[in-house]
């Protein structure tokens, strides 16, 4: 009887030891899952282009070891998910879970960011990070409100890439620009050219064909796109650049592990220092490669570039006012950035004297 008993109590006892172990594992699994995050990530960027190789791929990559392989991502460059002017929607509405967008290619979208395209001497990309966190943490997170935002920074500076040599204001006076927004279109205008905005990719077929006569932009877009091959003439004088950032879609942030998030976090607050990559050493290989590919540089005289430079102030003065009249604290957001960049040996060609 009491080793019967103890049969049944055997079995049943394997039974519910069995079924709690099932469980368990079944448990396990559960959460081992949930640890799993993959990224889907958005970019206009070409894969071959200096930017995507040296600092976004290993971004990604980067985050993929640090986790383990727990974080993975599907990449969708190229403007896969949407042309360039597109790229933030395509994260903010959820078609993508993160990716990089630049705030200047849609004119009133990010008002207030147009600060971090002011006319800067800037080399760096990891040195433009560290100025433009501050003021956004001041001035501008309240434009991303759809969004997690990882990073937003000005690009390094933009120079006048032609057709035809441009020394003079009287040179670039009529011909057809291409500018990416912000404050680089507004210092086109105002140097008297007539300024278009088409994509990127458009770029090179427009000045093949003589559509445009030149294009203000970084060397990274020269090298990225062979714009070197139908712009032979660079004048080396600074028009800022362009905002731009990297986001996930908020939704999607909201089920991401805390763990995985502060992996995250903390690869892509400041990619290019984690990376090494669009460091000075970078920006200078970028510019002497550029004129390897026979692209002529001029400097302008100091007292030429000068009369550029106030011209750029005027603008500066005029947005200032502006988005004062609307309720916005400018000239305080414009004074601070100035002070960031100046910490930072970096000298803001476009902010008025007379505002230190």
């Amino acid at each position: 009887m009491c080793n019967e008993i103890t049969r049944r109590g055997f079995l049943r006892n394997s039974l519910v030891g069995g079924i709690a172990l099932g469980a368990g594992f079944d448990f396990y699994h559960k959460v081992y899952a949930a640890q799993k995050t993959n990224i889907k990530y958005t970019t206009w960027q070409v894969p071959a282009s200096l930017d995507f190789k040296t600092v976004f791929a290993p971004m990604l990559e980067d985050i993929k070891k640090r986790s383990n392989g727990e974080i993975t991502y599907s990449l969708y460059a190229g403007g896969a998910l949407g042309k360039a002017p597109e790229q933030y929607d395509v994260i903010a509405k959820g078609m993508a879970d993160m990716g990089y967008f630049v705030t200047t290619f849609t004119p009133g979208k990010f008002p207030l960011s147009d600060v971090l395209s002011l006319a800067s001497s800037i080399e760096a990309k990891d040195i433009s990070a560290d100025i433009s966190r501050p003021v956004f943490e001041r001035y501008l997170r309240q434009e991303y409100k759809d969004v997690k935002m990882h990073l937003l920074n000005g690009c390094i500076s933009s120079y006048l890439w032609t057709r035809k040599p441009v020394n003079t204001l009287a040179d670039i006076k009529g011909l057809r620009i291409r500018t990416p927004g912000g404050f680089q279109t507004q210092y086109t205008r105002e140097l008297g050219a007539e300024v278009v905005f088409m994509p990127p990719g458009d770029i090179y077929m427009a000045m093949q064909t003589g559509t445009v006569d030149g294009v203000v932009t970084c060397p990274l877009l020269i090298l990225a796109y062979r714009l070197y091959e139908v712009a032979k003439h660079g004048t080396l004088l600074t028009f800022g650049c362009v905002g731009e950032g990297v986001a996930s879609n908020s939704n999607y942030w909201k089920n991401v592990p805390e763990g995985h998030k502060h992996i995250i976090d903390a690869v892509s607050s400041n990619p290019y220092r984690i990376t090494g990559g669009l460091t000075k050493r970078a920006y200078d290989a970028m510019m002497k490669e550029i004129a390897d590919k026979g692209v002529t540089y001029y400097t302008l005289p100091s007292e030429e570039a000068e009369r550029w430079y106030e011209k750029f102030r005027d603008v500066t003065r005029r947005w200032v006012m502006d988005m004062e009249g609307k309720g916005h604290p400018a000239k305080e957001m414009v004074k601070m950035y100035n002070a960031e960049c100046q910490k930072r040996g970096v000298k803001v060609v476009a902010f008025p004297p007379e505002w230190k």
